[in-house]
């Protein structure tokens, strides 16, 4: 049955304010799951279970799904549709609340899941930080976020250089309007993040990388001695220091560096 079809069954409206976007093109859903190449030992996590359209296709991949819905209304239709099998979970939670390493620990697990556009960013960053990392996250974004994901150094964003320090992203298809019910007002990419099993660069730690990152970005109009000095509370003059024993013309603007030369600005940082 439709997402339409079957919400109107059970007296259900989608909610603009958790941007609900059912996703129901059977082909769409078979290209999401193949694409994450689902082995049956690993765990799949389900953000948003929906109308259990997704939900369904996952566990004919054989894995065990939990599956993680935050709208209250969307349980019981979720209950009365989807199989009643041990393989399938299904938790009432905000994924920003659960301490994924413990929900998923010590299994091998991937990400599957059609992310509400609105909060995309803060999801990323959840999965990303699980201290218990996935292999694999794939994910159906608005296009224009995929496309900044997988941006190379000139057109590199805060969020894009966080997703490239843990993984390699790719775009693995487009998604048009009519494939989602109700459709949204924008096109969608399904992109595919393999997960470093540790980070790939050399850092002192994550948090001096992201400390340095979040300074470079917090004016990324300006040159970035200007920028790390405002960011880190430092006067432009010690910027500019950093800048040269990272190797860096201080008159870049973030958007321009490597993931490498960020890096580079870590280790500066921590060596003095």
């Amino acid at each position: 049955m439709n997402p339409k079809a079957l919400l109107e069954r059970h007296g259900i409206h989608p909610s603009r304010a958790l941007g609900q976007n059912f996703l129901h093109d059977p082909g769409a859903l078979q290209k999401i799951v193949s694409c994450a190449d689902i082995a049956p030992q690993e765990t799949v996590l389900e953000i948003g279970a929906g109308t259990g359209t997704l939900t369904q296709a996952l566990l004919g991949a054989g894995a065990p799904v939990i599956a993680v819905e935050t709208d209250a209304r969307l349980l019981p239709l979720l209950r009365a549709t989807l199989p009643d099998t041990p393989q399938l979970r299904l938790l009432h939670a905000d994924i920003l609340t659960l301490d994924l390493a413990e929900l998923l620990a010590p299994h091998p697990w991937v990400c599957v899941a059609n992310l509400p556009y609105y909060i995309t960013g803060a999801i990323l960053r959840h999965l990303l930080q699980c201290r218990h990392r996935a292999r694999c996250l794939v994910l159906t974004l608005q296009l224009e976020v995929a496309q900044r994901l997988v941006a190379a150094p000139g057109d590199l964003g805060l969020l894009a250089v966080s997703v490239q320090f843990y993984g390699q992203p790719r775009i693995v298809g487009r998604l048009r309007p009519a494939a989602f019910w109700p459709r949204p007002e924008v096109d969608s990419a399904v992109i595919r993040i393999d997960l470093h099993p540790q980070p790939a660069l050399d850092v002192p730690d994550e948090a001096t990388f992201f400390r340095v990152l979040r300074a470079g970005f917090s004016q990324r109009r300006k040159q970035l001695r200007n920028a790390l000095g405002s960011g880190l509370g430092i006067r432009a003059a010690a910027a500019a220091d950093l800048l040269a024993a990272a190797n860096i013309d201080p008159r870049r603007r973030a958007q321009t560096l490597a993931l490498e030369e960020w890096a580079a600005l870590a280790r500066a940082l921590r060596d003095a």
